[in-house]
């Protein structure tokens, strides 16, 4: 899809079958998907922000967030990816993966076991590091934490950008995908600092 070179560090290569799940035949880059998906993620937030508050924390919610996030640019969306890819789980491990997230993230909030803050950060990591959509995780992980800060915390969503744009190539986003991979070896500091959570 996008000339060489132009893959963000961090980006999730599709293959062939994926591709074929686009709506638009007119995307060719890497910049007009990112411009496309984040209209249809403005539809998702809409679509949103008129739900009443629900349990974020099942299998069918975080399916239908990335479906309403992304369905009007990919047929799959809301579908768990059936490939391999450069990050992720072995696609049959996803819903166990997803489950046991779940469960630990409900007991997270109901037993006060992190502040608020480092139990959205983990959410959101071990969401990113299952990687459950061939495409749109790192947004879709970041706005599923939000929601499980606001629902089970009551608590304002992270500022993940601060004033950068995460799908393009920036310090912001290098800091991002850092920390992420640093909480991959269990070393969550940089993670806690990027979402303003002070050690």
């Amino acid at each position: 899809m996008s000339p060489a070179g132009e893959e963000p560090d961090g980006a999730t290569p599709l293959d062939p079958d994926e591709r074929e799940g686009l709506r638009f035949r007119h995307v060719t880059t890497r910049a007009d998907l990112n411009h496309l998906e984040q209209v249809n993620v403005q539809s998702g937030l809409a679509w949103l922000n008129r739900r009443r508050m629900t349990d974020s924390l099942t299998e069918a919610f975080i399916r239908e967030l990335h479906r309403q996030l992304f369905g009007g640019v990919w047929r799959w969306a809301g579908s768990f990816r059936l490939t391999e890819k450069n990050i992720g789980v072995d696609p049959i491990q996803i819903s166990v993966q997803l489950r046991a997230l779940l469960d630990d993230a409900r007991f997270w909030a109901e037993n006060a076991t992190y502040a608020p803050l480092e139990a959205g950060a983990r959410f959101h990591h071990r969401l990113v590091k299952i990687h459950l959509f061939a495409n749109g995780n790192g947004r879709h992980a970041r706005i599923a934490a939000d929601q499980y800060l606001r629902w089970h915390f009551n608590h304002p969503p992270i500022d993940w950008e601060a004033g950068h744009d995460l799908e393009s190539i920036s310090a912001r986003r290098t800091a991002y995908i850092l920390a992420l991979r640093a909480a991959d070896a269990r070393e969550y500091t940089a993670l806690f600092r990027f979402v303003g959570l002070e050690r």
